[in-house]
């Protein structure tokens, strides 16, 4: 709510971007580099959702004009499992479990169960709703000002990396790594 302001706020919530501080390529390209004898994984089952720099510019950007103001818009975007990420940088390099460090979750959750009836699903993106009513307009969000409709999700639904529906190949980790360092390697 903005008083008798007429800005608008909106969020977007997406996973790892490709690139950006944190990112564990970089670091794992560092170890190889330094003829490390193994790659540290935090957790066999561990998965994050990946997304490039540019992917994320422009689901900003489309958001801007889909938005009506509260609400949290999320993209469908693959998901990545950290031992298939070794594999693309190091296939014949061994692995070493070292345990999740602390606060570290195992996959990561973008539209929590806790909010599926604030939850609508468009083709390429979820939207969820806020949880207070604005005074000028409607709740619902069930179209948003592009004239996209979308629908509510059923109660108990979750968008995870753990569970996402669409996972990358080793290969095209590797052309996702290709393309976030800007075009000059595909293995590591």
């Amino acid at each position: 709510m903005a008083g008798a302001h007429s800005t608008t706020f909106s969020v977007v919530r997406y996973g790892n971007v490709l690139g950006s501080w944190g990112y564990v390529v970089p670091y794992f390209k560092k170890l190889i580099a330094f003829g490390t004898d193994h790659l540290p994984i935090t957790h066999e089952d561990m998965t994050r959702f990946w997304i490039t720099l540019d992917q994320g510019v422009d689901f900003v950007m489309q958001s801007f004009k889909r938005m009506h103001g509260g609400e949290t818009f999320v993209p469908k975007i693959p998901s990545v499992r950290i031992t298939d990420l070794a594999t693309a940088m190091a296939p014949t390099l061994p692995r070493k479990i070292i345990g999740i460090r602390p606060g570290e979750k195992l996959h990561e959750v973008m539209c929590p169960r806790d909010d599926s009836h604030l939850t609508i699903e468009f083709p390429d993106h979820y939207v969820i709703k806020p949880s207070i009513r604005f005074f000028s307009r409607s709740n619902e969000f069930l179209e948003n000002r592009l004239g996209e409709k979308g629908k509510p999700v059923s109660q108990g639904f979750e968008y995870n990396s753990g569970d996402n529906r669409h996972f990358l190949s080793i290969e095209e980790i590797s052309e996702f790594n290709h393309l976030a360092c800007g075009g000059s390697i595909t293995r590591f």
